[in-house]
């Protein structure tokens, strides 16, 4: 399958098609239920454009726990409607994505005899029941019951008390930033126009219907009108503020509650499989990512910066408090490698409690030529985006298609499997240890010829990054030349994910990735210097916010590292 490039030309070239012909739908907002609204209208064979104001996946996509699961939470909730449309996703494993999503075991431990094993394994049955007659299965093993030897076994870092015996079931995981760049970048093959670095400072109107936006290119300051028989409000936890612009809120509201991660090394917690903890709350997870691990997370109300959501002191010590509470070698603050804050976009309205707030998604159409969608979860992002496209349809004057994305893998998807298992040829022809080509196909999956090719024509581009060795320098130049990559920000904590994988949160790296990205974007030495200087600012910030006490001094403290503005 051909493949979409999303460098810098590519980005004046969609900016510019945008303004010169009526679209029949633009998407405002490139988190994961924009990306995916963009390529369900392409591939109904709509002219569609999406416009995201910042980088792709930079808010609450890029932010998550990274999980493709089923709601097993929402099961206690007897919301069966949410926990079936999000099992149903199972294809996004076997069909969509393969390359993006795999399998990921957790443990659930028992606290009490008799009583807990039945209700929770009752409910961890019917999880599996509703995956199988989803239709669709999820591609992953059912799930079984473990005394405490065996769990044990599987996860030694417990602690021997804080179990009586335990349950094991899959989810799956994906890299939520990864994900939605592959989205953006699917809808681009389909002829979609994508621009990021482009916010929407406007509605046009024609009475009170909405005809499109005014598109300020953040990057040039340049003024687009954008003119779109439909318009869809994908801006998730900037819902309102966007709304906002027409002077019309809509019909329901957004509401942010924090979600606050740790990442720890693999070393630090001694186990096999992942873990779900209950709180008071909600639940934690303990996550396997790669040569670390994610520990999350928080459930608190947010009202301050939506852009940059700060991580407490107060969040560190409950993440850290509530995941001891079955460690026998507890984490302390000095474990800690990475921490990131994300803002869950809830509908607001239904309980004063953002844990108990409906996750099933709006959508609405408040004022004719503008659809809303809102709330819901990253597993169900297609149904959302399905949901919204439908809405936009009915303001069309034409007969258009049905959706079709349950049957259009993401690029990178097809021939990803055959790849996989000629991987050690694919290593003896490049030059590449095994190891290293694995990494490349499970993040770009049958896309991975394009950073060989960059590889054999500077072979320099084959090592390791210095201070974040799991990346390969090939991986920041094919960033900025094929997935929009604008800044070295979005190559640090979006394109990979230096800045929470590492110790010195990859000031180490910053100024080697700032000089592969140059060339691509044609930046001097001055813009390479203040690519670093705001990266190193951003890091100082970010560790400053999370020393303080609550999130009032903490959000003072983030905002201390502004934005970047191009020179």
């Amino acid at each position: 399958m051909r493949t979409a490039t999303l460098g810098p030309a590519q980005r004046a070239d969609a900016l510019a098609r945008m303004a010169e012909r009526e679209l029949d739908v633009l998407v405002v907002g490139a988190g994961v239920v924009g990306a995916g609204t963009v390529l369900d209208a392409a591939t109904r064979g709509l002219r569609t454009g999406i416009v995201e104001a910042r980088d792709w996946a930079s808010g609450t996509s890029s932010r998550s726990s990274k999980l493709i699961h089923g709601g097993l939470r929402y099961l206690e909730m007897l919301d069966f409607a949410l926990v079936r449309e999000a099992l149903k996703e199972g294809l996004l494993l076997e069909r969509l994505a393969p390359h993006l999503v795999r399998p990921v075991p957790f443990l659930y431990p028992l606290r009490h005899k008799g009583w807990e094993r039945a209700y929770a394994g009752s409910g961890v049955a019917l999880y599996d029941a509703m995956s199988v007659s989803s239709g669709h299965g999820r591609g992953l093993p059912v799930h079984r019951h473990l005394s405490r030897r065996r769990a044990l076994r599987v996860a030694p870092a417990l602690r021997k008390d804080a179990l009586v015996g335990a349950l094991q079931y899959y989810d799956a995981q994906m890299d939520d930033a990864r994900y939605v760049t592959t989205l953006v970048r699917t809808a681009a093959v389909y002829g979609a126009h994508c621009a990021n670095r482009a916010r929407v400072v406007g509605f046009l109107r024609e009475g009170e219907r909405v005809v499109g936006a005014r598109v300020q290119d953040v990057e040039g300051g340049r003024e687009y009108e954008v003119r779109a028989r439909q318009v869809v409000n994908a801006t998730g936890v900037w819902t309102d503020d966007t709304q906002a612009l027409i002077a019309e809120r809509g019909q329901f509201h957004v509401r942010a509650s924090k979600g606050v991660h740790l990442v720890v090394p693999k070393d630090r917690i001694n186990s096999t499989t992942g873990l779900i903890l209950r709180t008071e709350k909600s639940v934690l997870f303990v996550i396997p990512w790669g040569r670390h691990w994610i520990v999350g997370t928080t459930d608190t109300d947010w009202d301050l910066d939506k852009a940059h959501p700060a991580a407490s002191s107060a969040d560190i010590d409950y993440l850290l408090e509530h995941v001891n509470s079955v460690l026998a070698v507890p984490l302390t603050r000095d474990d800690v490698e990475g921490v990131y804050a994300g803002l869950r976009p809830l509908l607001a309205g239904e309980s004063d409690a953002t844990s108990k707030l409906s996750r099933e998604h709006t959508v609405a159409h408040p004022v004719p030529g503008l659809v809303v969608v809102a709330g819901g979860k990253y597993t169900t992002y297609r149904v959302m985006a399905k949901d919204a496209v439908d809405e936009a349809v009915h303001g069309l004057d034409q007969r258009v298609a049905d959706c079709v994305t349950e049957d259009v893998p993401l690029v990178g998807a097809e021939g990803y499997r055959a790849l996989w298992n000629g991987r050690a040829g694919i290593a003896a022809r490049s030059g590449l240890h095994v190891v290293r080509v694995e990494h490349l196909l499970n993040r770009y999956g049958s896309m991975v010829d394009e950073l060989l090719d960059l590889i054999a024509a500077d072979p320099s581009l084959g090592e390791p990054l210095g201070g974040a060795d799991d990346y390969l320098r090939a991986e920041v130049v094919y960033a900025a030349s094929h997935e929009g990559a604008r800044h070295l920000d979005d190559v640090m904590t979006r394109r990979t994910r230096i800045s929470i994988e590492t110790f010195d949160r990859g000031t180490r790296s910053a100024r080697e990735c700032a000089e592969l990205m140059a060339p691509v974007l044609g930046w001097d030495e001055q813009q390479i210097e203040k690519e670093v200087e705001h990266y190193e600012k951003r890091v100082q910030a970010e560790r400053e916010s999370q020393r303080q006490p609550d999130d009032q001094t903490a959000d003072a403290a983030r905002l201390g590292a502004p934005d970047i503005v191009p020179l």
